[in-house]
């Protein structure tokens, strides 16, 4: 029963990891380089993210500059940056591609907090979902006599502390990421 309980811990941790990582894709008023890492480039015969055909670097908070390491590929990643969803236009000089990250206004800030709010709700009922699992399993295992009333009763108890402990985790992340995103 102890493996079944440390697979679920690691299970709640890759939906917490998977939460995390879509967190970091939310644009914020703040240049990131992780804003560019879900951007894919079409290049030497297959799409790779920009930070690994490029590097990228956060200038005065508002900025982000992006210089291939190979020049013949900079207007391929112009054109994969104008097809995402950024909505931001990036300009070159040929050798470097700068984008300005424009101040969000209050109605996208809004639009974000609810996505951001989307994917928590999502994530807790990953996390759930994973609890019921693991009850029904345990259940089972009463049902066939195969552990007593009190081990399914600790192990219940069990379950519902490593619940909760990771719905905290996304509570504390959700309220992080909003108020980065409401900041000016």
């Amino acid at each position: 029963m102890k493996e079944a309980l440390e697979d679920l811990r690691k299970k709640m941790q890759k939906s917490v990891q998977a939460f995390k990582e879509e967190l970091s894709h939310i644009r914020t008023s703040r240049a990131s380089v992780s804003l560019l890492e879900g951007i894919k480039v079409d290049c030497y015969g297959q799409k790779l993210p920009i930070p690994q055909v490029a590097s990228v670097n956060v200038v005065e908070g508002k900025v982000l500059v992006v210089q291939p390491w190979d020049p013949n590929l900079i207007k391929d990643i112009e054109k994969a940056i104008q097809k995402s969803d950024l909505g931001i236009n990036p300009t070159s000089d040929g050798k470097t591609i700068k984008l300005v990250i424009p101040p969000l206004t209050e109605e996208r800030r809004k639009e974000l907090v609810k996505v951001v709010h989307k994917l928590s709700e999502d994530t807790k009922i990953a996390i759930r979902n994973l609890r019921r699992d693991i009850l029904d399993r345990f259940k089972g295992a009463k049902k066939n006599k195969e552990i007593s009333e009190d081990d399914y009763n600790k192990l219940e108890k069990e379950v519902q502390k490593i619940h909760d402990e990771y719905i905290k985790t996304i509570d504390k992340l959700t309220e992080e990421k909003e108020k980065e995103i409401l900041t000016l």
